[in-house]
């Protein structure tokens, strides 16, 4: 079980925007490629989830830029689940270079019936391969990762 992810980037040219930085629509695409590594690299990955009938959509993004990402940079996405609601999850990530901190954020996923679209219950065995991080894990701390607290309540 991979309870912290980290996922390698590497800052190519497709990432940067007039200002001579990643945008900041790339970093979203970076927090869903790993959410989804994650999940693939725990035995769901996308397929999956539409055989069996239900995936996680999002429904709320929320980020906190704090160093830019350049050209040729090497950066690790860490991400984990940090809450388990009965037909939600959040997710949090943090991105790093150098063992510094460049964003932080949290997504904010509602688990569906890929058929109807609507809100269901996440599958059992979903749940078991995600167990709930808290903020205060060793492993976090190991990791120099200290969360701002973004969740559903304090926005």
């Amino acid at each position: 079980m991979i309870r912290i992810f980290a996922y390698p980037i590497k800052v190519d040219e497709s990432c940067i925007d007039v200002m001579g930085h990643t945008n900041n629509k790339v970093y979203l695409r970076w927090m869903e490629e790993a959410a989804l590594a994650h999940s693939g690299a725990v035995g769901w990955p996308t397929e999956k989830y539409f055989e069996k009938g239900g995936a996680f959509i999002t429904k709320q993004h929320w980020v906190q830029y704090i160093r830019p990402t350049f050209l040729g940079e090497e950066l690790t996405m860490y991400t984990w689940c940090a809450e388990m609601a009965e037909r939600s999850a959040l997710r949090r990530f943090q991105l790093m270079r150098n063992g510094k901190t460049c964003m932080k954020a949290a997504t904010d996923w509602a688990f569906i019936d890929t058929h109807t679209g609507r809100a269901i219950p996440v599958f059992p065995e979903v749940r078991e391969i995600f167990p709930e991080v808290p903020s205060n894990d060793p492993e976090l701390l190991g990791l120099k990762i200290h969360i701002h607290e973004f969740s559903r309540e304090n926005l």
